[in-house]
């Protein structure tokens, strides 16, 4: 099955097993009703943060989208312009509640991520290239080999303003109400 087919069947089962109607879906993501109507068709496929907003309103790991059953999907990326690639390095853990992904972002990528859940830490290591974060308003620039942990919980961005690939690993932590 390929990502796109995934994606739209996951999402039409956590609505449906919710109950909700893709009107509420829409509200407690903030993703447009016509936007999910057609990830759910498979008419469209979500960028990332489009993707993070859906896994967010639904109280679900970002990697519930990037799994099928026990074996990662291919990887996810921003269809438009291929700018981030995401890969699942191990799945969802929910003894150990985290998701670890390697993240890959183009010369002049920039990925902005709406807050995640109440109480989600994330943990961001650079592999290599450079990775400009904004963490509550404030950019600042991690080289290969630094790492920074932070709220994932309010609103940040991932940037590479160089003029090479940046490859960055991403460990986030859900609290305990995530399912």
């Amino acid at each position: 099955m390929d990502i796109a087919q995934h994606l739209a069947n996951t999402l039409k089962s956590l609505r449906q097993a919710r109950g909700w109607s893709l009107t509420f879906a829409a509200e407690q993501t903030g993703v447009s009703k016509a936007m999910l109507g057609q990830i759910e068709r498979n008419e469209s496929s979500p960028t990332v943060a489009t993707l993070w907003k859906i896994a967010t309103g639904f109280n679900v790991p970002f990697s519930v989208f990037l799994e099928a059953g026990s074996a990662p999907v291919r990887p996810v990326f921003d269809p438009q312009h291929r700018e981030m690639v995401v890969v699942p390095l191990f799945p969802y853990d929910p003894r150990l509640r985290f998701d670890h992904f390697s993240i890959r972002l183009a010369p002049g990528a920039l990925s902005e991520s709406s807050a995640h859940d109440s109480g989600v830490i994330e943990h961001v290591v650079v592999i290599s290239g450079a990775l400009d974060m904004n963490i509550d308003g404030e950019w600042q620039t991690l080289l290969a080999g630094a790492g920074l942990k932070f709220h994932g919980d309010r609103p940040h961005a991932y940037r590479n303003s160089g003029a090479d690939e940046t490859h960055f690993h991403s460990l986030i932590h859900y609290p305990l109400t995530t399912a």
